[in-house]
This record gives C-alpha cells, structure tokens and sequence, in this order.
C-alpha cells in the first residue's frame, strides 16, 4: 500500500474487500477515494421497529381517501419508498401482451396479507435469486390494485438476509441503505459488503476531518460536532440520531452557500466599483406624463428602490419579479431612460429573438418622439445591417441597445454601458451574465466601474428558493396588477365538452375580439399521443370555423415567418391563431381574450401560466380552457383526488384554482423540485447533497441569517475561530467556481 498520500485520499483498491476491480466499478460511479465514499450518503434506512408490514401498508391504504373511489380498477402509487422484510412465498413467470414475459413473486411477513413484486426486466436473474423460503429486505415504491385488492411493487430492490442479518434486525439495529448501481453488482458489491467498505473508511476518513463550522454556530445551533454526525448517518445508533445527524449536515450545506452569496453580495457592493448616476431624469418624466395610464403603486415603489440602487455609488444587482401583465417592462425602460440622462448606455437582454423584437419596436414606440436612439442586435440580422448596428453603439449613438445572447459576442463594442436589463433571468446561465457585465466594465475609462445590472422574472419564484438562488441579489417585487386588468377565468374542459369552447371562441370573434388555440405539437407524431398544431389547423380552418380566419405559427418556421404571422394577428388579420409553445413568451395582444390549451395535462405549471399570461391584457374579460381528457376531468372533480394523484391533475385543479404566479410556482416547486424548475446548470443553484429545499425552509432561513451575521462580524473571515471555516468556503468556491474569499 502506498504510504505517500494521505489516508483519506488512497486509492480505493487498497481498502480491504475492494480490489482493482471492485475499485475500477466504483470509480464509475464517482467513488474513487475513502473521502468519495464517506460522502455516498445513504439513501434510506432499515429499522425493524419502523419497517412497516404488508398488513400495516395495506390498511393505511383502505383508509385514505386517495384508495376510494368510483373507478375501482385505477391503480393508485404510493410516491413515497418503503422497505418491508419478508420472505418468498411463489415465484411465477408468465407471457402478457405481444410475447412480453412478466416475473410475479409474492412475499409473505407473517401479517397475514401477501405482496406482489413484479418484474418486467432481467427476468432470468430475478428467477434464479428469488428462492422461495429466502428473506429479503424489500425497498421500492409500492401501487395498491383496488380491483384485486392487492398491493404491488414493480422492479424493488431486493437484499437478501442471512442468519446475521436477521439476527441484526431482531435486536433492533437499524441499517443504511445504499444505491448500489448494476455495475457495482456485476463486480461483486453487494449492499452488505458496501457497508463492509464503508465502515474500513470511515476510521479512516473521521480521524483526519476537521470542524468546518465556527464553534460559536455550533453552539448557538446546539448542532452535533461534523465527524459524530458522519458516523451517525452510516452507523446510526436510532433513527432519531440520523435525524440529529441529517440536520447537522443540511445546515452546514446552507450556511456554506449563503457565505458564498454573502461574500459575493460584499463584492458587488464595493463602493470603488459602483456607477453613480442622479435621480433626476427628465427622460423618464417626459414618459410618464406621455402614458395613456397612471403607474400602479406597486411600479412606483420598485421605481423608486431600483433608483436608490442607481444613486448609491454601489453596483445594483437586483432582481425584479412580477406576474404576466404586471408592467415589469415599463419600469425597466424608465429605469434605463433615467441611465441615458446620466450619459450611459443601456442593455436589455431577451432568451429568444421573437421576444427581443418585440421589445424593440415596444420601446421605439414609447420613445418615438424623444431624442432617444434604439437598435436591436440579433442573430437573424444580415451582414450589412449588423455591420451598422455594431458601428452605431461603438460611436455611442446608440442609447438602448435590445438583443439577445448576441449582445456579448466579439463584434460588440460598447461605448459606455451604464446599465444592464435581462429578462426571463432564468433562462440565462450565469457566466453569460457575468460575460456582459464584464463587457460593460471594459467599455469604461477605468474598467473597475461595473455597470448596474437588473434581471426580470415573470416566472414567479417562491420565496424559499428566491433566498437561496438569489441571496446576492435584492429583489423587487411588482404585486399588482393595472387597475383596468380583471383575473382570467379558467376552467378545465374535458375533449367531449369542447363544442361549447367553440361556441364560446364565436361569440368572442363577433364582438371583435380574437383567440388563441395552443397544441403541443407541430405535426402529428406516432410516437407522441397528443395533438398537433399543423393537422388541427387545417380541421379547424375547413370543419370548425370556415367562416373565421385563422392564422398558425410554431417553432419549425423561420423567424420571418413567425412574425409576419405574430404581426398579422396584432393588425387583427386573424381571428384565431393556432400555436405551439413559441408564444410563451413575446406576443402581446391587448385585444386577445381567449386561451385555448389543447392536452393541458402535458404541459407544466409554468408553461401554463406564462401561456394564459397572452390573454387579460386589455381591459375585457378573458377566459383560459384548459382541454384535457375526459378520465382526467373526472379525477380533478373527485373528492380528494389531487392530494395524492398525477402530478397533471394537480397542475391541472391548481390552474383552475388560483391566477396568482406565486402559489403557483410553490407549487410546481413541491411538484418538480428547484432543479428541473429552473435548471441547475443554467441558474447557477448548486446540487445539494442534503438539503431538499421544498421542505427545508426553516434551516434555510436560520443558515442565511447565521452566515450574513458572521459575515457582518467578521467579512473577511480573519479571525482564528473562523479559520476552519474560511479554508471550506474557499475549497468550495474552487470547487464549484463561485467567487470566493480572497
């Protein structure tokens, strides 16, 4: 063995019951030293006293509301894993549909009940490892069949019991449960020999580590020391000590990462580096008494905090929310009206060429009749046109500069950047931020100077992940609506109810008002059972409505296309315009007033939302249905039905039941998590190995106010209590490439 290298970082070959093989499986999975395998936290947990019997599961399940109900042969899941401990009663194998084999193995605890574990992959290994009269600890996601009066777990994990292993369960030992991948099987580590190797490591790995926490922290937090709370979550002595070690660890995780968004918050707040523009805009003014309608107060209040911002001397990082409608825009352009004022440039940057566009010819309206110049750089722009452009904001003639992600490529030389506007912020990646801020700096006598930058959101974005993803930012919130705008009204409308969605589009269009008519599709799929935008068009246009004129844009047209479409539709040229999702964001329509959305249940919440956003924008009423089929309109009728059910359903009843972005996006937090919300590589949010941040509200907001308090006590982490804590914070700054202590 190698005596070189510190213990904790050893090749994992030479830890006893690995070897080069196992080694190399391992290493697959990203375990390649003692430390990676200290840091595989166990995914659950096998405690004999808590292990639930199939007869406990089973009344559990007769006694929710979730398992009654008029169709008797729906099944219904369970979306939480459960282990049992029993053992192999039958085992049958039996050919279903075209030629598909299926593995039935029924277990038995001594409850009384029998479970079903069924198998439609690697029948042959499954038939020869369920020996009926073998003991398995059984951990999988199980359906309980109201038909059959049944419960089922499809493809669990099995981990069969020896005579220790029972012995250990009988006396009450709770045991870790690992995911052990197939190629870790296929090399010979089984869950037990994991543990095998994870108790050799972590002797190893404990008696090296350090406090990584300011004693004082762990004191006021009462929180157990780092290295008893590792040994808790693989050796737990209770499962109550594994909720003291889990706590331990979320809470480090937190206040690890609110330290980097505090450092990073003191940087950006640097007096040295700050724009100091003067309130005064006569710009801005000229604007607000030329608008055919008063400011909301909510505008006025964000106005004046952006403002404050620009005045301070200090860059502003701020992050500005509103719904759909809220007039997020026009307190950008004021915003950027009053950087012109101050002699400096303005960006406003948009994820898609269509919404960029519409941005532009939004302002040069606004501004049509004040010495403002506006361009607009895209990608679709031809080489001349572009060639002008470019010249036109190097020179400085150019005031407002609207794009998108063609705004920091090479060619564009800004003059002066004083202000920086992104919208639909999370569309963006983080460095593409920092690329134009970087650009900005570099258009300045002294390159120090970094521009004020204000992202939008109109993806409302719940409080508890705003705090973590933004905590460098301050946030402005627009929480009302113009005065003349009225909620939409939404309701979910099954397939055959659809003729009275019609009636109501004709009524719509006689008044002289227009609808719109979104699918999930282009073209019609075999592989994709929905609806599609092309083959519903022409049915709608010859069958439907042939009196109407309809009009169809989607993502296979050229931009050219799609606007000449989208413009036509704003000239009223068409009545009806039938869409796929490319109208999500960048088509505002004042005098649209219906909301169609063909297979609602495939779309997610936010798309939903953004989408009944196009209508409600004037002052009449507006109407969203939300098409669905008819099994589903049932299910969102019956009693208790969202509870549980379909994450569809629940997207589905929540859109019917509320206009408000905000509970909204809790929602869809709770349904898809902040990864899939937002995207964790384009947010910059890191994957937390502990934290669930849908549920872990408290510690978030105890983390964040520990971490800012340090920081204000102590911002450059000098002191020798903080030492520890100091060295972590750059090793993962490296590590995930934040801005870390310098």
């Amino acid at each position: 063995m190698p005596t070189s290298q510190p213990a904790s970082i050893l090749p994992l070959q030479y830890i006893k019951g690995v070897g080069p093989r196992r080694a190399e499986a391992l290493a697959r999975e990203g375990i390649v030293t003692a430390e990676d395998v200290i840091w595989s936290i166990p995914r659950g947990y096998v405690d004999r006293t808590a292990a639930q019997s199939i007869a406990s599961l089973m009344q559990a399940c007769r006694a929710s509301n979730l398992w009654t109900g008029e169709a008797a042969a729906e099944q219904h899941a369970v979306t939480t894993e459960v282990s049992l401990i029993a053992t192999i009663a039958d085992v049958r194998q039996r050919t279903v549909g075209k030629g598909k084999s299926m593995l039935t193995v029924v277990v038995r605890d001594g409850s009384g009940v029998d479970a079903h574990l069924v198998f439609w992959n690697q029948i042959t290994y499954y038939s020869k490892r369920c020996r009926v009269g073998a003991a398995f600890v059984i951990s999988g996601v199980p359906e309980y069949d109201a038909r059959w009066n049944q419960l089922t777990i499809h493809h669990p994990e099995l981990e069969e019991l020896d005579e220790e292993d029972e012995e250990r369960y009988r006396t009450g030992t709770t045991l870790p449960k690992y995911t052990i991948t197939q190629g870790m099987r296929n090399s010979g580590i089984s869950m037990r020999l994991f543990r095998t190797i994870v108790e050799h490591c972590l002797d190893v790995v404990l008696s090296t580590m350090t406090e990584v926490l300011p004693v004082s922290v762990c004191e006021a937090q009462k929180l157990m020391p780092r290295t008893d709370a590792l040994r808790e979550l693989h050796q737990p002595r209770s499962l109550e000590h594994v909720t003291r070690a889990t706590y331990r660890m979320k809470y480090e995780e937190l206040f690890m990462f609110e330290l980097q968004l505090g450092v990073r918050r003191t940087k950006q707040k640097s007096p040295s580096t700050g724009l100091k523009f003067t309130a005064k805009s006569p710009l801005a003014r000229t604007l607000v008494e030329s608008l055919p309608y008063e400011l909301t107060a909510a505008q006025r209040r964000v106005i004046h905090e952006i403002v404050e911002d620009m005045t301070s001397g200090k860059p502003m990082n701020r992050l500005l929310q509103g719904d759909v409608g809220s007039g997020k825009t026009i307190v950008a352009l004021l915003c950027m009206l009053n950087a012109i004022d101050n002699g400096y440039q303005a960006v406003l940057m948009a994820p898609t060429e269509i919404l960029a566009e519409q941005h532009y010819h939004g302002i040069m309206k606004l501004v049509a009749e004040m010495p403002v110049t506006v361009v607009n750089v895209i990608g679709a722009q031809k080489k001349a046109q572009r060639r002008d452009v470019l010249a036109t904001i190097e020179s400085g003639a150019a005031n407002i500069i609207v794009g998108t992600h063609a705004l920091f490529e090479s060619e564009v030389v800004y003059q002066k950047l004083g202000l920086i506007v992104i919208d639909e912020q999370h569309r963006f990646g983080v460095a593409q931020r920092k690329e134009l801020q970087r650009r900005g700096r570099a258009s300045h006598e002294d390159p120090s100077r970094v521009p004020h930058v204000l992202v939008m959101s109109a993806t409302p974005i719940p409080r508890t992940l705003s705090m973590t993803l933004y905590g460098d930012l301050d946030v402005s919130v627009i929480d009302e609506l113009p005065s003349n705008r009225k909620p939409i009204r939404t309701s979910v409308v099954a397939d055959s109810d659809i003729v009275s969605v019609f009636d109501m589009i004709r009524r719509e269009v006689e008044q002289g008002r227009q609808a719109y008519i979104v699918y999930p599709l282009v073209e019609k799929s075999e592989k994709v059972q929905a609806k599609s935008a092309v083959e519903h068009a022409e049915s709608l246009q010859h069958e439907v409505f042939p009196e109407l004129r309809i009009g169809i844009v989607h993502g296979q047209m050229s931009w050219d296309e799609k606007e000449l479409v989208m413009q036509a539709f704003l000239r009223k040229d068409y009545d009806i315009l039938v869409a796929t999702t490319v109208i999500e964001v960048g088509i505002d329509v004042p005098n649209a007033t219906i909301m169609v959305i063909e297979n609602a249940e495939r779309f997610g919440l936010s798309q939903l939302h953004q989408l009944r956003g196009r209508v409600g924008r004037g002052g009449d009423q507006s109407f969203c249905f939300l098409i669905t089929k008819d099994h589903m309109r049932h299910a969102i009728n019956r009693s208790g039905a969202a509870q549980e059910r379909a994450a569809s359903v629940i997207r589905l009843r929540t859109m019917e039941q509320t206009t408000d972005g905000f509970a909204i996006a809790e929602v869809d937090l709770k349904l898809r998590g902040p990864g899939d919300l937002l995207g964790v590589r384009q947010s910059g949010l890191p994957e937390f190995r502990f934290v669930d941040l849908v549920q872990d509200t408290p510690i978030i907001v105890r983390a964040r106010t520990d971490a800012f308090a340090l920081l204000d006590h102590d911002p450059q982490l000098r002191s020798p209590e903080n030492t520890a804590t100091r060295n972590e914070l750059i090793r993962i700054s490296e590590h995930q490439s934040f801005l870390g202590v310098a």
